[in-house]
């Protein structure tokens, strides 16, 4: 096997509780969920021990190689399992700096690319290096519905969830995530935890009255940061959704529709100044089955 793709998903927090602090992070408890918005990922074989990039697509420019976590990925299994380098390319979809987790996606799906390249089966050894690579990269390594703890490293499986229709409204400028996270230290505003009722909810079988809690502590931060943010979900919840959010630390918000006509509606009478994505949660069956098309 001389290249090996895969996809690369995005994904979106459903909750977002901002619980306290852990070795010098702020500690978080997140429900988070894959979704259908993807990147894609291509690995192919170097003879020469080299790890060279090659960005596609949407916000691409504004990536600077030299920072990428997807060569941080590919450099680092290099060096923990003494393979032979690889030439990568990622064809971008996921939005630069909404939330999406797309940074940390493009990083996971290098480590699974050049793990089914180079015969490497060792999910610990790769989840060890994804998640000295940014706090959403190990869970995406499998993604689906899962419970996220602590800087993000904690990672509990979620399985018989329901399928939900999202619309995502983007502004157009990010939110950086270090301004976020001071923006909410220096508000200094604490919030009931969502997620544990949340979870509760839904293992009730109540999807409606858990996407009703849905919320991000993060939210009020990061519309000081940009005003785009409270504005974009304001155009969402006008839509009469089940529930409404932000994802991660901005700028992305999303709503979530019981049905994928519901969904298809709302996209529809969506008004605003904002790029909208229509998408649905997957589960890591189904990216798995996706990729042997």
């Amino acid at each position: 096997m001389e290249t090996v793709r895969v996809n690369a998903h995005a994904k979106i927090n459903l909750t977002l509780d901002v619980v306290g602090a852990e070795g010098g992070y702020h500690a978080l408890d997140s429900l988070v969920a894959t979704v259908a918005l993807r990147d894609r990922i291509a690995a192919t074989r170097r003879r020469d021990g080299r790890v060279v990039l090659h960005m596609h697509g949407m916000g691409s420019e504004r990536i600077p190689p030299a920072r990428n976590n997807a060569v941080l990925a590919a450099e680092r299994f290099v060096a923990a399992f003494r393979t032979a380098g690889a030439d990568i390319s990622v064809y971008k979809k996921i939005p630069v700096g909404g939330g999406f987790g797309g940074s940390s996606a493009d990083a996971a799906g290098v480590l699974r690319a050049l793990a089914a390249l180079y015969g490497i089966a060792d999910m610990g050894a790769l989840k060890a290096i994804a998640d000295g690579l940014g706090s959403d990269t190990g869970y995406l390594l499998t993604g689906g519905f899962a419970r996220m703890q602590g800087r993000g490293d904690r990672i509990t499986p979620l399985a018989g969830l329901p399928e939900l229709h999202i619309l995502a409204a983007c502004p157009r400028r990010g939110v950086s995530t270090p301004k976020c996270f001071q923006a909410f230290d220096e508000q200094g505003v604490s919030y009931p935890p969502r997620t544990e009722r949340v979870l509760a909810a839904l293992a009730a079988g109540d999807t409606a009255g858990a996407a009703a809690l849905f919320g991000n502590d993060l939210f009020a931060a990061a519309a000081a940061c940009n005003g785009e943010v409270a504005a974009a979900l304001d155009a969402l919840k006008s839509l009469r959704p089940l529930g409404a959010g932000m994802t991660g630390s901005g700028s992305a918000c999303y709503a979530v529709f019981g049905t994928a006509e519901a969904a298809d509606e709302a996209a529809r009478r969506f008004r605003g100044d904002f790029r909208t994505i229509r998408t649905r949660t997957v589960l890591p069956a189904q990216i798995g089955e996706d990729e042997r098309r």
